[in-house]
């Protein structure tokens, strides 16, 4: 059972981590980063696109906005 264990731990830390090692010996700030910028301009995206999806769903005035909307209100 030991050794199911070790292989998990090989598989994470030699195969899978491995680009993220390479990342982080690099030597520009830059070049080390570029990771964490593409998911910030993934969430971005992401976040503009909902911005845009709940002003298209109030400018057509489907929802109910009374304050006794829901009955536990």
């Amino acid at each position: 059972m030991e050794s199911f264990f070790y292989g998990i731990e090989d598989l994470f830390v030699n195969v899978l981590f491995a680009p993220l090692d390479a990342l982080r010996s690099m030597e520009s700030w830059w070049g080390a980063n570029t990771l964490n910028w593409i998911f910030m301009l993934i969430g971005t995206a992401a976040m503009v696109y909902w911005m845009m999806e709940l002003k298209k769903y109030n400018d057509k005035g489907e929802e109910d906005k009374d304050a006794t909307a829901h009955s536990y209100l």
